[in-house]
């Protein structure tokens, strides 16, 4: 059941990400595209979709990891996805070839993130319920 509904976050992710392109890029005709090296790189479905699998599944094998070695898993996880998230807008800020395609790709950043980092750590390990015992 974990693994399940580990790859359906993924997926939901990666769909979403595609949908979200295909609305602003495809159907709104914004030309994402970000600058590289001095060149002008387009974004398309193909860079959208793998882009957001390979985040997926490195954040899945990172949890994984923790939920091996750490204490509360999910909360350091989540603590170190959101520190990941923050940084890896550095990307479509400094690097959009324009205004559109960096508050696209910031957008895309956010929705990708909002579906993985609450969703991906729901089906670990239970977490240690603390209960309080009535005083005699």
């Amino acid at each position: 059941m974990e693994t399940t509904t580990r790859l359906v976050t993924i997926a939901a992710a990666t769909a979403s990400a595609l949908v979200y392109w295909t609305l602003t890029d495809g159907i709104g005709g914004v030309d994402l595209a970000i600058r590289q090296g001095g060149e002008t790189q387009p974004i398309g479905p193909v860079s959208v979709a793998a882009t957001t699998l390979i985040v997926g599944f490195l954040a899945w094998a990172l949890l994984a990891l923790l939920e091996r070695r750490a204490q509360h898993p999910a909360r350091t996880w989540r603590i170190i996805a959101l520190a990941v998230f923050v940084v890896s807008l550095a990307g479509p800020l400094g690097s959009g070839a324009d205004l559109s395609s960096k508050l696209i790709l910031t957008g895309m950043h956010m929705l990708i993130a909002l579906i993985l980092i609450p969703n991906l750590p729901k089906s670990g390990r239970p977490q240690a319920v603390m209960t309080r015992t009535p005083a005699s």
